[in-house]
């Protein structure tokens, strides 16, 4: 026998709506072969008010010019999801810890190991690292700020250039395959537009140019009034992990909330939109914004920590040649082995209003990361140990036919 559903009448009398012919046909299919799955209660209709779920397959073609009002919208769905966020902030807690520790682990162990055979080999006395230094010091001739400028901006850009040279060539060639078989959006950048490409290169050249030189110029001068940033005694390398952690967690907390403010619909359109021209990004684009928020939000989040911590120059220069790797990681658009995972950013890119963080740790926090945590994007969100491609490993789910 057929139940007819019941539906609530305007002037609140329930009436039993007929059945349609396909609804009819559907209900007498066996119920083993059933695809669709119950309403929840918040999918019902009650007093025609539909609260139904938010469909994410909608939001990856979404205008970003909207993002702002989706992100605001969504709010009441993200506060009903609070309640796991206890539970679910302590694992990213952890797993930001994780990250950060074994990488401090593995950078000292590496130091340790270096240092071994380099004193081994050249048969260094002493401290191998501070007598390299020494040699450093006095071959500026005691120009500490030449050695300053030479250590903050030189070393760290020439690395991101070199780094990002072969995602460029990947990027444009397709080759060599060892890397783009790891593309996260398969459909996307196959090849990359050069002229695209060419129009974001200009843009991080002047960017770093005309606003980081003059910043490293100021951060010189601030460190210089508290410190000596180019002291002949190195700092010990415990020091320098303590430091490099903090200035991490420094970076997180000042990326997070400064992205989020870029994303405000006011400022959105006029100034982080340009950065969001990529919805599948390449290396190159990590600095590829507007002065604005190439400033307050590349800039600032990482010279912070090394500002309020009177670091030493060995460390900055470290600390910001890293920093610039990590970003080109997290927008290269492929999840290569062995390297840190860029599913997070590249989710960003893609959906707009989610995952603003660098660690996920704040995400976690505000429930920015809610809907990226139902995806195959997040299942994929691990190191790599292996040589198959996740998107081979964890494949997308297929789209059911109308």
């Amino acid at each position: 026998m057929n139940v007819q559903p019941w539906v609530i009448h305007p002037r609140h009398r329930y009436i039993p709506r007929p059945h349609t012919h396909r609804e009819q046909r559907s209900a007498s299919a066996p119920r083993a072969l059933t695809t669709q799955q119950p309403l929840t209660t918040q999918q019902r209709h009650i007093g025609g008010a539909h609260l139904g779920s938010h469909d994410t397959r909608d939001s990856r073609t979404r205008d970003p010019d909207m993002q702002g009002q989706s992100a605001s919208g969504s709010s009441a769905e993200q506060r009903s999801r609070r309640p796991e966020s206890s539970g679910g902030l302590w694992d990213s807690v952890k797993k930001a810890a994780f990250v950060i520790g074994s990488g401090l682990f593995l950078m000292a162990a590496f130091r340790n190991s270096i240092t071994w055979h380099l004193q081994k080999f050249w048969g260094a006395s002493g401290d191998f690292w501070q007598k390299q230094w020494t040699n450093v010091y006095h071959l500026f001739g005691g120009n500490e700020w030449a050695l300053f400028f030479v250590g903050t901006m030189v070393v760290p850009t020439l690395a991101f250039w070199l780094f990002n040279a072969l995602f460029i060539v990947a990027d444009l060639t397709g080759k060599p395959t060892f890397i783009t078989r790891y593309r996260i959006q398969m459909d996307k950048n196959n090849p990359v537009d050069p002229v695209k490409l060419r129009q974001a290169v200009k843009k991080v050249l002047a960017n770093q140019v005309f606003l980081s030189m003059p910043m490293v110029v100021v951060a010189y001068k601030v460190m210089r009034w508290h410190g000596n940033p180019c002291s002949l005694e190195l700092p010990t390398f415990h020091w320098v992990l303590l430091e490099l952690a903090i200035s991490g967690l420094l970076e997180e907390i000042f990326f997070y909330y400064s992205h989020r403010l870029f994303h405000h619909p006011a400022i959105y359109k006029h100034v982080h939109k340009i950065h969001h021209e990529w919805t599948a990004p390449v290396g190159v684009v990590s600095l590829y914004a507007h002065p604005l928020e190439h400033v307050l939000s590349n800039m600032m989040p990482a010279v912070i920590g090394p500002l309020l911590l009177g670091s030493h120059l060995a460390t900055t220069s470290l600390w910001f040649t890293i920093a610039l790797l990590v970003t080109t990681v997290s927008h290269c658009g492929y999840h290569l082995p062995l390297l840190p995972s860029p599913e997070f950013h590249d989710f960003h890119h893609l959906k707009f209003n989610q995952c603003y963080g660098v660690l996920g740790v704040l995400d976690r926090l505000h429930g920015t990361d809610s809907v990226f945590r139902q995806t195959k994007s997040y299942d994929r969100h691990t190191l790599l140990l292996s040589l198959t491609p996740l998107n081979e490993s964890i494949p997308d789910k297929p789209r059911k036919e109308d």
